[in-house]
Parts: structure tokens; C-alpha cells; sequence
């Protein structure tokens, strides 16, 4: 299990083009890149040809036959049986919808090698419910990367009650190989560690909003200046899809964290109804606060 040089990317959207460029820039293995549509997935690979040539090449980092070397290791399909068929480990990385993701893991199951680790990079759903779709409970992890995935040294290793110390070794030598520093927890906490501590934050960043204290990038710069992030948690909200994610999971959060810690944001429901969700190419906070909410009378008290 130890030696991946192979693996499949489910999802070519933001997170899992950024996995498949990672796993074949960094740790030389050969990835397949899976989405709905042919389509789809090259529209990932070509995006990872922009961001290399963008931030590599342009800056001398990389040349271009060692560019030419990370796209020929980067192969494009719709065909996920196939793809799995072959790999020694499988990374899903798509909608944060657990019927969605265990449709994905029984097919990823049956397709893939016995030896195969089956790897979520999902930012709060248990484990143990991906694994029960599968008859390798034991080889199905979690393994949570944070956006921008070539950045953030972090990568969370989420263990649920079946999954073997071997997969957890596998996950953690994979993380340190692609240059991160994994940190192994259990699938028990909501939003695992990083987002459950960063919820709280940016829900009170959130909550400074709705009490006009002050603008979404005033907050943001104050967060970034005085506690030293590289981007304010409300425009890293926009840019990852945050308050639609938010939005669609409430239910889960109930019932992980209690009605009171788990409900919605008032103002975060008012921005994902009027369509503010955030994510590539939609609005969100900034947006909203510009656009609607400076205009209006809603917010003010504690929510």
C-alpha cells in the first residue's frame, strides 16, 4: 500500500484540478483526472496547463519541458471505472452531498484493486458514511486539503472507526511526500479540526457584518493585519463557495452541533437565496454587502 505511483482525481472542479496538479508536479505520480464529461475534465487539465505556466513557468520555477513533463503525467476522462482500475489510490473531491459521494465510493469499490486507498477530500462528512459503501472500510480515509491546495501545508488525515493504521500511514507518507504536513484526527468532530476552530471565526466575522460594524474588507484587512492570515475569512468564503456550502449543510450541522451552534446565519440564508453563494465566477459577502445588504435595514442585533 505503501508505493503510489498512480492515482485517480474525482472532480476536475477548484479543489480536486489542484490535487491532480500536486500529486504530478510534486510527488511525480500519474493521475487521472475524473469528471461527468469528457468535457469537464479536460477543462481541469486545461487549467492546470494556465496555473503551472502562470506560476511556474512565467516566474522561471519551471521550464517548459518540465511543464510539458507535469501535463504528460495528467490524463483527462469520464470514465471512472476505468480510471480506477488501475491506481493505488483514489482521491474524491466533488460535491459536498453525501448521497452524491456514496454513489461515487460503491463505484469506486468495485472498480479499483483490492490494495486500492479510497481517500475523501471532503471538509466535514464522517468517514465511517463513505466507508459503508464500500467493502474496505479499512481503506477508505480522509484526506482534506486546503484551498490554495500548493500553499496550505496542511492536509487533515481523517481516520473513521474501520480505517487501518496502514491506510492512516499511507495517507500521512502521501501528504508528506506531495511537501504538506498532515495532522491525523477522527472523524468524530464536525468540520474535523482546522474548520470547526475556523467556523467560529469566520461566523463572527459574519456576525460583525450584520451589525455594521464595519465593511467585509475592513474586517477581513483587520483579521489579516493582526492575526498574520493570508486571506480574510470572508474573501476566502467567496472565493471557495463557502455560504453555499454553509447553506446546504445546516442539517448536518444541527444535527452534529446542536440547533443553537449548528443553524444557519441569518445573514448567510439571505445571501445564498438571493443567489450571493460565492465559489468561481459567483458573488458572495463582498458583493452582497455592496449590492443589497448596505442598502437595506435587516441585520443590526444579535443574531
Amino acid at each position: 500500500m505503501g508505493d503510489i505511483r498512480s492515482a485517480a482525481v474525482i472532480g476536475a472542479g477548484l479543489m480536486g484540478s489542484q490535487i491532480a496538479e500536486l500529486l504530478a508536479r510534486v510527488a511525480t505520480v500519474r493521475v487521472t483526472l475524473v469528471d461527468a464529461s469528457e468535457e469537464l475534465a479536460e477543462q481541469g487539465v486545461s487549467g492546470i496547463a494556465r496555473r503551472l505556466e502562470a506560476f511556474f513557468v512565467a516566474k522561471g520555477k519551471m521550464t517548459p519541458e518540465e511543464h510539458r513533463q507535469v501535463l504528460g503525467r495528467i490524463a483527462a476522462t469520464a470514465d471512472l471505472e476505468r480510471a480506477a482500475s488501475e491506481i493505488d489510490v483514489a482521491v474524491e473531491a466533488v460535491t459536498e452531498n453525501l448521497a452524491v459521494k456514496q454513489a461515487l465510493f460503491a463505484r469506486l469499490d468495485r472498480a479499483a484493486q483490492p490494495h486500492s486507498v479510497l481517500a475523501s477530500n471532503t471538509s466535514y462528512l464522517r468517514i465511517r458514511d463513505l466507508a459503508s459503501a464500500t467493502a474496505r472500510p479499512d481503506r477508505v480515509v480522509g484526506l482534506h486539503f486546503f484551498n490554495p491546495v500548493a500553499l496550505m501545508k496542511l492536509v487533515e488525515v481523517v481516520r473513521g472507526p474501520d480505517t487501518s493504521e496502514a491506510t492512516v500511514d499511507v495517507a500521512c507518507g502521501l501528504a508528506r511526500r506531495l511537501g504538506k504536513e498532515p495532522v491525523v484526527c477522527s472523524d468524530a468532530s464536525f468540520g474535523f479540526l482546522a474548520n470547526r476552530a475556523y467556523f467560529a471565526l469566520r461566523l463572527e466575522a459574519v456576525q460583525m457584518v450584520w451589525e455594521r460594524v464595519a465593511a467585509p474588507e475592513d474586517i477581513d484587512r483587520a483579521l489579516k493585519l493582526g492575526h498574520n492570515l493570508p486571506v480574510g475569512p470572508l474573501e476566502l468564503g467567496d472565493l471557495g463557495g463557502s455560504w453555499g456550502i454553509y447553506a446546504s449543510s445546516e442539517g448536518d450541522r444541527i444535527r452534529a452541533l446542536g440547533p443553537v451552534q449548528g443553524r444557519l446565519h441569518p445573514l448567510v440564508r439571505l445571501m445564498v437565496d438571493a443567489g450571493y453563494t460565492g465559489g468561481p465566477g459567483r458573488k458572495g459577502i463582498y458583493d452582497y454587502y455592496r449590492e443589497v445588504f448596505s442598502k437595506t435595514g435587516e441585520g443590526v442585533s444579535r443574531a
